[in-house]
């Protein structure tokens, strides 16, 4: 969906460059410059984009649920790590980017969902995400959000981050993990309450090409993933009038599991080992979340997560 909305809004800059609106192309490049960091201090959301009907037909199509066990006290800044990252980050974008459910459940903090910084070089395309909620993944974008004096904001990180989208099979339950520390390092610098979030059913929208490990698919999707920085899953769902082949997915409800915080205190400078200490503690609260959660889903009792 991301790729079809950012190739309109290209195509659209590449019509008024090549067409007789030039002019407007060199004023919008101006205002690109002078606009550039806005992605990394905050972005610019716009209420009445992120409260559209359409995204309440989104939510309702699958459907797409926000469930709390814990309250976040808003005198604080939270870094919320999302998984798994599945196809379409579905969840995320229909909790923390649209509707009323994530301010009702809790009130006085704003969301931040932090998506990679590639997105906001696309004309047009990065004013609607930045409208919507969405900011860049850059480190000096989550020290923006994190940086708040007196709380209240909340970094909704996709942990597993592209790469992992190559694991998002329907009942896949790998999540890339093991090396990912760069976000507890954050939560220590900025003294940000850790709070792991998992979204049951995001791996279930759609199928995916059959790509192990070592399989020469795989091999080609790793490594242009790290030449573009971002994945290209082979998948497909449903069509608009049939159940067999498509691009629309599934119609699998969606259960985003907000857990409880794990209280950090700042440290400017954190050393390797209390970096180790709190990314194991994370994973200890992680799998908790899910194995006190899996019942209700529709995970098999004998399933676990599995980390990369």
């Amino acid at each position: 969906f991301l790729f079809l909305v950012a190739e309109l809004c290209c195509g659209f800059f590449v019509i008024l460059i090549l067409g007789n609106f030039w002019f407007l192309a060199i004023l919008y490049l101006l205002w690109l410059y002078l606009d550039w960091e806005t992605p990394c201090t905050g972005g610019r959301r716009s209420q009445w984009v992120r409260s559209w009907t359409v995204w309440k037909y989104f939510r309702e199509y699958f459907p797409i649920h926000l469930i709390k066990t814990s309250d976040l006290n808003p005198n604080h800044n939270y870094l919320l790590g999302f998984h798994p990252h599945g196809v379409l980050v579905a969840g995320a974008f229909g909790n923390f980017c649209t509707g009323p459910s994530f301010k009702n459940l809790f009130p006085g903090l704003t969301p931040y969902l932090h998506i990679m910084p590639i997105w906001f070089g696309c004309p047009f395309f990065r004013e609607y995400i930045m409208s919507a909620g969405m900011v860049s993944a850059s480190k000096e974008s989550v020290s923006y959000v994190l940086n708040n004096e007196g709380g209240g904001h909340a970094s909704i990180i996709v942990i597993g981050g592209a790469e992992e989208s190559l694991n998002a099979h329907p009942g896949s339950l790998t999540l890339n993990i093991l090396k990912r520390k760069g976000f507890i390092k954050m939560a220590l610098k900025h003294g940000a309450h850790l709070v792991p979030v998992f979204s049951f059913g995001e791996n279930e929208l759609f199928k995916q090409v059959a790509n192990p490990k070592g399989s020469w698919l795989r091999n080609v999707q790793e490594k242009l993933q790290k030449i573009m920085g971002f994945a290209l899953p082979l998948f497909h769902a449903r069509g608009v009038f049939q159940y067999s082949f498509g691009l629309i997915p599934y119609r699998q409800p969606i259960h985003t599991v907000v857990g409880s915080p794990i209280p950090v205190k700042r440290n400017l400078n954190p050393t390797t080992e209390e970096i180790e200490q709190l990314h194991a503690l994370y994973l200890q609260k992680l799998r908790k979340l899910f194995e006190e959660h899996k019942r209700n889903y529709g995970i098999p009792e004998h399933k676990s997560l599995i980390f990369e």
